[in-house]
């Protein structure tokens, strides 16, 4: 599950109601945050743009906390078929943005000499798309290149890992970070609603007693 960052220390006090009314400890480091309730329940925290600044084990929520709620001035590049969107958001702000779309046929039930045409005209429509992309991408990030602390890519994998080439883009993947945003065709509503996905503390939730094999079954809400 995800817990938007203004709500983690609300979260933990549930997950401790929840779980034998205490915390019996809270551990981790600059990538994890580790919380066992008194009933053996468990809840790991995986740390949004790590690292984490150290913490003592009895402040490492708060700054869990706050870390998630810095804001950060983060890229964003969406890539899904034709369809393409860039922006640049400080916190939940988005500062700059661009969308476009190319054309792209999809496969066709033809043969022979027909279907052969018909892939060198979609190969040929993959490789304007892609080009679209990167220049859209690459024109949005570049003026904020120096601030720029982190870029999230979303969409669907191919279509960015076909990017990767393009040198215009590779200041952009030498800070890319996770979680990779599994988003529908790149809209300008659908750019905008990212910070709600990439600003998010993900949660992996082990309730007490859960085993598979001896070892944890760790079910994720």
């Amino acid at each position: 599950m995800s817990v938007a960052p203004e709500r983690v220390e609300a979260w933990v006090a549930g997950f401790a109601a929840r779980h034998g009314g205490h915390l019996v400890s809270v551990t981790g480091d600059e990538r994890m945050v580790v919380l066992r309730g008194a009933d053996g329940g468990r809840a790991e925290f995986l740390v949004p743009f790590p690292p984490m600044p150290p913490a003592a084990p009895d402040g490492l929520i708060a700054a869990l906390a706050g870390h998630a709620r810095a804001e950060r001035c983060v890229g964003v590049v969406l890539v899904r078929r034709g369809g393409h969107a860039a922006g640049v958001f400080h916190g939940a702000e988005l500062l700059a943005s661009k969308v476009g779309s190319r054309l792209v046929q999809g496969r066709s039930a033809a043969g022979g000499w027909s279907q052969q045409r018909f892939a060198r005209r979609r190969e040929q429509q993959a490789g304007q798309a892609r080009e679209a992309a990167a220049e859209v991408a690459a024109r949005v990030l570049a003026p904020y290149q120096n601030r720029l602390e982190a870029v999230v890519f979303g969409g669907d994998r191919r279509a960015v890992d076909a990017l990767r080439a393009d040198r215009r883009l590779a200041p952009a993947f030498a800070i890319e970070a996770g979680p990779f945003l599994a988003v529908p065709d790149p809209r300008l509503a659908v750019l905008r609603d990212t910070p709600r996905s990439f600003r998010a503390v993900r949660v992996r939730v082990v309730e007490a007693g859960e085993a598979v094999g001896g070892e944890d079954a760790a079910h994720q809400v």
